[in-house]
């Protein structure tokens, strides 16, 4: 007779498999898990990737030593430069849905997909969102909770939803300049 820990779930593996498991995804958010994470998930060159995240893009689309935050949605033709960092809850979904007025809904249509491309050495802030087609600029802040639906310039402070730029950062100082 099995022991309470060699039960299996009805998953396929045992109480204690399933408990490690929702213990390292839920509660693992240290450097070297999140840079096995990012291995598992096939990328390398020291990307990062926080418990939660949801990262279904092609490999080799993150650059050398970025970070995805804490339950992230990447989706599509996304592409993150090097050095970036994406903060908790951000969301950048590449695809987009069209309303058809034959079927009076969104479930049927959708847009051409286009990428969302993040600059190197951005910093995008929790909770933010990149819809479809968007640039993010080189060494942009994109401050918390911002919607971005525009590309940015380079070295941009951008906020607000829609996000707006409010500021510009000095390539040489980095010192803030706000509008």
């Amino acid at each position: 007779m099995a022991t309470e820990s060699e039960k299996e779930c009805s998953c396929g593996v045992t109480e204690e498999e399933f408990e490690r498991f929702t213990r390292y995804c839920c509660m693992s958010d240290n450097p070297e898990d999140n840079l096995r994470r990012a291995r598992l998930l096939g990328f390398d060159d020291g990307v990062r990737i926080a418990p939660g995240a949801i990262v279904r893009i092609r490999p080799n689309r993150i650059g050398a030593g970025s970070f995805i935050g804490l339950y992230c949605y990447l989706n599509g033709d996304v592409r993150i430069g090097r050095n970036v960092l994406i903060g908790p809850h951000c969301s950048l979904p590449a695809g987009n849905h069209r309303y058809d007025p034959e079927s009076r809904s969104f479930a049927v249509k959708r847009d051409e997909p286009k990428p969302i491309t993040i600059g190197d050495g951005s910093w995008l802030a929790s909770g933010c969102t990149v819809t479809s087609g968007v640039t993010i600029g080189r060494a942009n802040l994109i401050c918390a909770n911002s919607v971005v639906t525009k590309s940015t310039p380079d070295y941009a402070i951008m906020a607000g939803t829609p996000a707006r730029q409010i500021g510009e950062i000095d390539p040489e100082t980095g010192e803030y300049h706000w509008f």
